[in-house]
């Protein structure tokens, strides 16, 4: 492994354990992110109870045809919210994880909002 590679990982691992550190003191459900090179994933996640609430993910039917990582992003936000809501789900806490909040993060974390969470 190179040194700028091992340096990248070193550097989102820290920061994985930096934002999980703060969010795990609240007592809200937590909304975590994981995105690949290909698939973007969103689940509601309540910690105390160590269940995962709600989740989506791109590879279903209905965002395969769509175009556009930004795009199916807000989509997935949109329908996590939607998800979250029908279960009573109000407020979360957005765990982005290692990743930083621009891009496809951010384009999920927006449609959410627009669907009703509040975070």
């Amino acid at each position: 492994m190179h040194r700028e590679s091992k340096n990248n990982i070193n550097r989102q691992a820290k920061r994985k354990v930096r934002v999980r550190k703060k969010l795990l003191r609240l007592e809200r459900p937590r909304l975590s992110v994981f995105r690949s090179s290909k698939h973007i994933y969103a689940q509601v996640i309540d910690d105390h109870k160590n269940v995962t609430i709600v989740g989506v993910g791109s590879y279903h039917k209905d965002f395969q045809k769509m175009k556009g990582n930004m795009e199916i992003a807000k989509k997935i936000g949109e329908t996590l919210g939607k998800l979250a809501l029908e279960k009573n789900i109000k407020e979360v806490v957005f765990d982005r994880g290692k990743y930083k909040f621009h891009g496809r993060v951010a384009a999920l974390a927006e449609g959410a909002r627009q669907a009703g969470l509040s975070f």
